[in-house]
């Protein structure tokens, strides 16, 4: 019985010491080498050009040294907001979001999520996920490279012919279109096409080649971001929840990686491709690049400004040149998805995006549990609801192995006298003593460790709810009754924990109490230990923990009356 005491405590702190390391990991990753920056700090201008400052976040052409200075990147030195060109903003509004597009560069330089308030309690407030402005800036750039002639990037003042585009009612879509024309005779158009109920955004580079010689180009995207320290108040001693931000890619050769500012601020990524994606990632949503139109591509990153406020690029560059002719039109294209890590989304394009929902290593358990919780909601409409009966599924599914553990543990709660008497007879010989309780479990068929089946097989599913709470962006503001109104943040009034604590506490009850009297101190507080860890769990995650727990007292109590009326 001491082993198998053992065997439950360890179990139990093997999920706090994993879910704690989970907690930690992104905060013990802050460089002494990369400067972060603080949301209310002042070292970057909250001007409209404040994230195109410099001109030496313009990537090479592929095949060629770096062209010479063009009339739109003439300047390497950090302009003030007066020396910055003059611009206009076109807003593009559709169904599902709020676009800002500078005509100074063509970037796409604020994004509103009309959909997704910033906090239950302001519902009319929308997220904004592009921001250009103050310290945290992320934003989408992009432009032609060649060294033969001069060729827009995203330092190229554009013009265009309207400022204010909305999605019309019985449209699928609507377009942006910023031109500019060479001094050789070249003609381009920069045009953004947003569609109905979607978030991504097809962008094209049209070449009107209206000059003497053929024109050769290549097309490049990048995405520009900076680490910026929040305050997430509200999450106790514990920190903040484990969510990664940062620069993430997926090729066919090596899969889906992560790489994050500290990386990126060491080493600049070169990475050859016939296709894939980049992006950046945030809690619960992403920015991501989906090349097209090429067969090769170059991943890169890059990072200016790195003494003071550094400024991280990531991006994809053909590497395949484009050509036409003397006379003749093209273009160059890619996609974007600006949005939500929705999974059903994400999908749609069939290229790995949805591994932007990272639930570690435990994914091939998450994703199930993620799928039968959508198919639950979409009968029930509430996320608590489905995670109720998912946790009533969960238990149906190991019902054998946890009868069986029960009546072991009832068995056992049955032998406990005689237990006590070896205790006294063999005195501190804890050899004898052993041998002995081995003996009378081989005798009475007693398994020692099918009690620790009801807590290790949880193990896994606890872990990775834990991880489909986290990240699932569907729960994110999730209610589920009374006063929770968001599953994914912990329960305000710590309710839910302190009953989770309780029914813990009924499971000692009814479990065999251990015959050392450190065990019964240790186990008897689990109870409270648990609870405090759990003040500050996804309340979704508590509500999985506590149903489980009613169940198990259930099942454990039923089982255990039957053993009971059939010795009797």
């Amino acid at each position: 019985m001491d082993f198998q005491r053992m065997i439950m405590f360890g179990a139990l702190a093997l999920v706090l010491v994993m879910l704690w390391q989970a907690w930690l990991e992104h905060e013990g990753k802050r460089s002494a080498a990369a400067p972060t920056i603080t949301a209310t700090t002042s070292t970057i201008t909250t001007t409209d050009r404040s994230a195109t400052s410099t001109t030496d976040d313009v990537p090479v052409a592929p095949t060629a040294p770096q062209a010479a200075p063009t009339s739109s990147q003439a300047s390497s030195a950090v302009p003030t907001a007066e020396m910055l060109p003059t611009a206009g903003r076109i807003v593009v509004e559709t169904d599902l979001v709020r676009a800002e597009i500078d005509t100074y560069g063509g970037d796409l330089r604020q994004l509103e999520l009309l959909t997704y308030p910033v906090a239950v309690d302001q519902p009319d407030e929308s997220f904004r996920l592009l921001n250009d402005k103050g310290a945290d800036l992320f934003l989408i750039q992009g432009g032609l490279l060649g060294a033969e002639r001069e060729m827009p990037n995203h330092h190229t003042p554009f013009s265009t012919e309207s400022h204010n585009v909305r999605l019309a009612l019985g449209e699928d879509s609507v377009s942006v279109v910023l031109r500019w024309s060479s001094a050789d005779g070249v003609n381009y158009r920069k045009v953004y096409t947003f569609y109905r109920n979607s978030y991504y955004v097809d962008v094209s580079f049209e070449v009107d080649n209206q000059s003497s010689s053929d024109w050769t180009g290549y097309q490049y995207q990048q995405i520009l971001r900076t680490q910026v320290v929040k305050d997430t108040g509200g999450l106790g001693f514990f920190g903040r929840l484990p969510s990664y931000t940062g620069s993430a890619i997926f090729t066919p050769e090596d899969k889906y990686q992560k790489i994050d500012f500290e990386e990126m601020y060491d080493a600049n990524l070169a990475r050859q491709t016939p296709s894939g994606w980049v992006a950046m990632l945030q809690h619960y949503f992403v920015g991501a690049l989906l090349p097209r139109d090429s067969a090769s591509y170059e991943f890169y990153s890059s990072v200016t400004s790195r003494d003071s406020a550094p400024r991280y690029h990531i991006g994809f560059k053909t590497t395949q040149p484009t050509s036409i002719a003397s006379g003749a039109s093209g273009a160059l294209r890619t996609q974007l998805y600006v949005g939500p890590k929705e999974t059903q989304r994400m999908i749609e394009v069939d290229q790995k995006l949805e591994l932007t929902v990272d639930y570690g290593w435990l994914t091939p358990v998450s994703s199930p549990l993620f799928w039968i919780m959508t198919y639950i909601q979409r009968v029930v409409k509430n996320w608590g609801v489905s995670i109720i009966l998912l946790t009533l599924l969960v238990k149906l599914v190991f019902f054998p192995l946890s009868a069986a553990s029960y009546k072991s543990m009832a068995r056992m709660k049955k032998m406990q006298p005689r237990m006590k008497t070896l205790k006294e007879r063999f005195g501190d010989d804890k050899q004898k003593f052993q041998q002995a309780m081995m003996e009378i479990y081989k005798k009475e068929k007693i398994n020692p460790l099918g009690g620790c089946l009801p807590i290790v097989i949880q193990i896994p599913v606890f872990i990775a709810l834990y991880w489909v709470l986290l990240e699932s962006v569907e729960l994110r503001q999730a209610p589920f009754a009374l006063w929770i109104n968001d599953l994914s943040l912990p329960d305000p009034f710590y309710v839910l924990p302190i009953l989770m604590g309780a029914s813990m506490f009924g499971q000692q009850l009814l479990n065999p109490t251990p015959i050392d009297p450190m065990q019964q101190k240790v186990m008897m507080a689990l109870p409270v230990v648990f609870t405090v860890f759990f003040l500050w769990f996804p309340s979704g995650l508590v509500l999985y923990w506590l149903v489980n727990n009613v169940l198990s007292i259930a099942q454990q109590w039923l089982i255990t009356r039957k053993i009971q009326a059939a010795d009797n």
